[in-house]
């Protein structure tokens, strides 16, 4: 394993400068730097007191990740039919995760249900079909080939205006759906 990488990786994950992470942990920049790029290697005691300023603990530090799933087959897919749509969540653990990826296929004059504004943000992508997007008190016609992205702080929800029914891949941001 390489130390270094992997401090750094956590380190940007949470949006820390080299300097910022030296400054918590009463170390010098250029120690950090030399760190990530493992050109040194910290004790153990300098090791716990950077897993501290990162909110690691030892154990989850050195956890392989080689266990995470990371491709999803159509069979995991959960589906669930709302009548003018049916909704299918692609990745099945994505409640826990940072964005929730959905396939939704509007039946024609179908609307999804309106959804109150809420922390986070949305993007959408038409595969399939033409819908009108209502953002507050805007309404955007959206083709097939085009996308959308928009701050859910607004009340929205789309509808299919088309002839046939509309595929779209929509993703959440924080999960929400």
């Amino acid at each position: 394993m390489e130390i270094g990488k992997k401090i750094k990786e956590k380190r940007i994950l949470l949006g820390l400068t080299q300097e910022e992470l030296a400054d918590r942990c009463e170390l010098t920049k250029g120690y950090i730097s030399q760190l990530e790029n493992d050109k040194t290697d910290p004790s153990i005691e300098t090791l716990k007191i950077i897993l501290d300023a990162l909110g690691f603990s030892f154990s989850s530090f050195f956890k392989e990740d080689e266990n995470i799933q990371i491709k999803f087959s159509e069979e995991e897919q959960l589906d669930k039919d709302y009548g003018d749509y049916v909704q299918s969540w692609l990745v099945p653990s994505a409640q826990s995760l940072r964005m929730e990826p959905i396939y939704v296929i509007l039946r024609k004059n179908g609307k999804t249900d309106i959804d109150y504004p809420h922390p986070g943000e949305e993007f959408g992508y038409v595969i399939k079909g033409i819908i009108k997007l209502h953002y507050d008190n805007r309404e955007e016609i959206i083709k097939m080939g085009e996308s959308y992205y928009y701050k859910t702080d607004k009340t929205h929800y789309i509808e299919n205006i088309g002839e046939d029914e509309a595929h779209i891949i929509w993703v959440s941001c924080p999960p929400n759906f």
